[in-house]
């Protein structure tokens, strides 16, 4: 068989991103924007997006920050807001009106700025009600707090399972799935429930952070699993099941901030997710999966029409920055992911 040297394929969403704030996000969105044609914009700034009002101003900032000639094939910032214990069906409401796409859940205090987050996911059966029936998505970071780093998402998914079973008109994704257990729950879940994988959970192991020296850039949340569970990430990626599509949760820290003795959890994948995903992909043999995993069944889950445009992924030597084109120039220094030599590369 040849060996693809170059590949078409329609232009991708990425259905999980940071995009921060300020001098940060105008740092950072070109990289987004100049690959994919959507984004679905997390909410957790350091002043969280909570109602459809403040989710209209970040829209407007964002695409600020997008409108140059080199970001025309960016259409659309899906925006959405921070689950809370006093988000309310009126909430929900308005936040429909002003084109919300959906509601994060963040259990209190298991990620970056997931301060007053979700305690009693009991007592928001009416906000979950109100949410099905104005068709809004409802994305969970499922992670437990308080238990065991490796048993977080594990624990939480009976939460998932209440929410989803009692709502069946809610749809309902569990966020960067890490878990062979998380799998097998999305796989025998109803047709409500989808997951998100990222390209670097597709990569990581625990070893790669902490196996021999700390590698604060290869820190996230939640925390890469065995390699047993990587494994079985990759299948369902390459599966074809419309369940699983692409969500990046890239997510840029200041280069002090993740360097530290407390450092910031996330991985800064934009500059190269579609190389990452390309190389996973191709590694398997299944190139030609690829294009439904990042550009349809995402799309399709959240009822959104497929890009027009179209991307090429070119199989090349590929050297990432050590830092990210820009950074300087507006006094932030942020290290992508996987700042070395990658096989493929966006043209």
């Amino acid at each position: 068989m040849a060996t693809i040297t170059q590949l078409k394929i329609r232009r991708p969403d990425d259905f999980h991103v940071h995009l921060r704030e300020g001098v940060v996000m105008q740092t950072v969105v070109p990289y987004t924007a100049k690959v994919f044609g959507r984004a679905l914009v997390m909410p957790n700034l350091k002043n969280p997006i909570t109602t459809g009002e403040m989710a209209t101003e970040y829209e407007d900032e964002i695409l600020h920050a997008t409108d140059k000639p080199e970001m025309s094939g960016f259409t659309q910032s899906l925006m959405t807001i921070k689950l809370t214990q006093e988000t309310s069906p009126v909430i929900i409401a308005a936040a429909a009106s002003a084109d919300v796409k959906a509601v994060k859940l963040y259990p209190e205090g298991v990620t970056t700025n997931s301060e007053n987050g979700v305690r009693d996911v009991d007592a928001l059966t009416d906000t979950f009600r109100a949410m099905s029936d104005v068709g809004m998505v409802l994305c969970i970071h499922a992670e437990e707090p308080g238990v065991f780093s490796l048993d977080r998402e594990i624990a939480y998914l009976e939460r998932v399972q209440k929410i989803a079973e009692n709502h069946p008109r809610l749809k309902v994704i569990i966020e960067h799935v890490t878990t062979s257990r998380a799998i097998a729950f999305v796989e025998d879940a109803g047709p409500n429930v989808a997951a998100t994988i990222t390209a670097h959970h597709l990569l990581l192991t625990l070893d790669d952070v902490i196996g021999d020296k700390f590698n604060p850039h290869n820190f996230c949340k939640p925390i890469a699993k065995r390699p047993s569970d990587r494994d079985t990430l990759v299948r369902a990626a390459l599966s074809g099941d419309p369940k699983y599509f692409f969500g990046s949760d890239s997510a840029p820290h200041a280069k002090e901030t993740k360097e530290c003795a407390s450092g910031c959890a996330g991985c800064f994948t934009a500059p190269i997710a579609m190389e990452l995903l390309a190389a996973v992909f191709d590694k398997a043999g299944c190139l030609d999966k690829l294009e439904a995993f990042t550009s349809e069944f995402g799309a399709k889950f959240y009822g959104l029409k497929l890009n027009e445009s179209f991307i090429t992924l070119e199989r090349g030597k590929h050297e990432v920055p050590a830092m990210v084109h820009g950074a300087f120039e507006t006094g932030v220094a942020i290290v992508p992911f996987k700042a070395e030599t990658l096989d493929w590369k966006v043209v």
